[in-house]
């Protein structure tokens, strides 16, 4: 099993070791977004390194959480039951939530 708050904290300590950037939350944004294009772009490509890429993806989201000091594991599995209890409706071919 996952310790996200472990890995958080490994994260953001790695970071820190090397030198990182921790507290420029704009520019951790930017990275992040730009993993998840390279994450993209290898699916559309049918590289085979798509599971790195979608872990960069998570390390700079666990880096950011810690930075702003929110607990990714409770934030998701909080997020996770409140999507379970949502409904939705398919209106006009498009699928609509009717209930949160």
């Amino acid at each position: 099993m996952i310790d996200l708050k472990k890995l958080q904290k490994e994260v953001y300590k790695n970071k820190l070791d090397k030198g990182f950037n921790v507290t420029d939350i704009h520019k951790e944004f930017c990275f992040l977004y730009e993993e998840l294009a390279e994450a993209n772009r290898a699916y559309y490509k049918k590289k085979p390194d798509i599971g790195e890429e979608l872990a960069d993806v998570v390390i700079y989201l666990l880096g950011l959480a810690e930075i702003l000091k929110i607990d990714m594991e409770e934030e998701i599995l909080k997020k996770i039951d409140k999507n379970k209890k949502r409904e939705y409706k398919e209106v006009n071919g498009v699928l609509k939530r009717i209930k949160d």
